[in-house]
């Protein structure tokens, strides 16, 4: 370990040495505080303090992200174009050594340039939350600087694929296609399937029995808001519908119907709901009626979700910043692997090459989602077909199974909007992304590290 702490303190002294650490340092300091001058916000308080929250932690993780694969890649590419790694190999320090030292210096950069950051931010919030007054604060308080857990509806996914494929066989019985098209039919009828459970057509209601689960235990006399979004196909004059909503079971005297609101589609809206109007088994109802003309859908995955009270904003702040901490040890293990075995301009290009790949999982998702790299035919409802699906489409999720490993945390969104990030998630990540991904790239960096010619790595006359 000794070894290893020595290697890791080399890499501090270069990145001291070339001013790296400090500008670095300046240029997060400056987005923090230069941001919050030139944002537009919606004029609220909760606005200006999820879009700061959102801008700064995104601009962190930017910098810190480009900075951590630029450095990955030149110290260790570097040490060997310039032949100072030949002098530390025949030291009595192993290569694995070599690599781990310099993985944990830049491990340990990341973590102190995100702890300034961070610092700063929080900082930031706490200072002009008190500036604000009494009744912002509140709302900050309930609603952003806070940890709020989840709750929605449990959707049956095996009941939706059940009845998915009796339709889809009633269909094939009696009008058979080709087997190209069983995947695109079978994707259609699942979402016709959906769709019956997200409509809410006109004159009709819908309701949701949403279970808090251990929550209901600490909840009594505490503030609940719910998230709601819904889409609309049609439009109308004022671009909002009317809403009529109902807490609680209908057959009970607790139950409370709020005023009607008008509501926009295609945005999420948060508002609060009176306390303890769940039933003993901690399960909250609520029912929606539709009075417009025109039906209104809510998504099954967010279009309904209760949030309430889980824990304090300074922990989950943390916790945040603690995940974005681990998709940078992640970067340096992706730098570090790519300098293991290749010059430091073709190290950099592999390596953001890998980002770019997984910052267009979004892009790859869609291609998969409807079977063909080819696009569609949107008049006819037409899938497209194309030769190269046979290997792209598998590739593509291949790509998207490994991406996933790391897309699936949002600490930016979770903060920005008040959501708790748990412990178990937090686990999750650590698994996943340091782990995981982290643990196989240095492996697979270690490896080509110990195979690799030192004495080659420049030219001889």
């Amino acid at each position: 370990m000794q070894r290893i702490l020595a290697i890791a303190w080399l890499t501090w002294k270069a990145a001291l040495r070339f001013k790296l650490f400090l500008v670095i340092a300046v240029l997060l300091i400056g987005a923090v505080v230069g941001l919050p001058l030139v944002i537009q916000d919606d004029g609220t308080a909760q606005g200006f303090t999820q879009i700061i929250l959102t801008y700064t932690l995104s601009v962190i993780t930017g910098l810190l992200g480009i900075s951590t694969l630029w450095l990955a890649c030149g110290t260790l590419a570097r040490d060997i174009e310039e032949c100072q790694m030949q002098v530390v190999a025949t030291k009595p320090v192993a290569r694995w050594q070599i690599w781990l030292g310099k993985w944990l210096g830049i491990v340990s950069l990341n973590a102190a340039l995100l702890a300034i950051s961070g610092g700063c931010v929080y900082g930031l919030l706490e200072w002009r939350a008190t500036k604000l007054p009494a009744v912002e604060q509140k709302v900050l308080r309930e609603q952003v600087l806070v940890a709020r857990g989840t709750a929605k509806e449990q959707v049956d996914k095996a009941e939706i694929d059940a009845e998915t494929e009796q339709e889809l066989q009633e269909q094939l019985k009696s009008k058979p296609v080709d087997k190209v098209d069983v995947a695109e039919v079978r994707r259609l009828i699942s979402e016709q399937v959906k769709a019956r459970l997200q409509i809410v057509p006109p004159s009709y209601q819908r309701t949701w029995k949403i279970d808090l689960g251990f929550a209901k235990n600490y909840l009594a006399g505490k503030p609940l808001q719910l998230r709601v979004k819904f889409n609309s196909a049609q439009k109308n004059a004022s671009g909002t519908f009317v809403a009529f909503w109902q807490i609680g079971d209908p057959a009970s005297p607790k139950s409370v119907r709020l005023e009607p609101m008008s509501l926009s589609p295609d945005t999420f809206h948060e508002f609060a709901i009176p306390p303890d109007l769940f039933d003993a088994n901690g399960v909250l109802t609520i029912t929606f009626g539709n009075p417009n003309d025109t039906a209104l859908l809510f998504p099954l995955d967010d279009g309904m979700e209760v949030l309430y009270p889980e824990a304090g904003f300074a922990l989950n702040f943390a916790r945040g910043l603690f995940i974005i901490f681990c998709w940078m040890a992640m970067v340096a293990a992706l730098g570090l692997m790519a300098a293991s075995y290749l010059s430091f301009p073709v190290a950099s290009f592999f390596a953001l090459a890998m980002m770019l790949v997984v910052l267009s999982s979004g892009t790859l998702a869609e291609s998969v989602d409807s079977g063909s790299v080819a696009a569609g035919n949107e008049e006819t409802g037409e899938a497209g077909h194309s030769v190269a699906d046979v290997v792209l489409i598998p590739a593509f999720k291949g790509i998207l199974t490994v991406a996933n490993l790391a897309n699936n945390f949002s600490p930016v969104d979770a903060l920005s909007t008040g959501r708790s990030i748990t412990w178990s998630e937090l686990g999750k990540a650590f698994a996943q992304i340091v782990l995981l991904l982290g643990g196989g790239m240095s492996l697979l960096g270690i490896f080509l590290f110990s195979r690799r010619e030192l004495a080659t790595a420049q030219g001889t006359q």
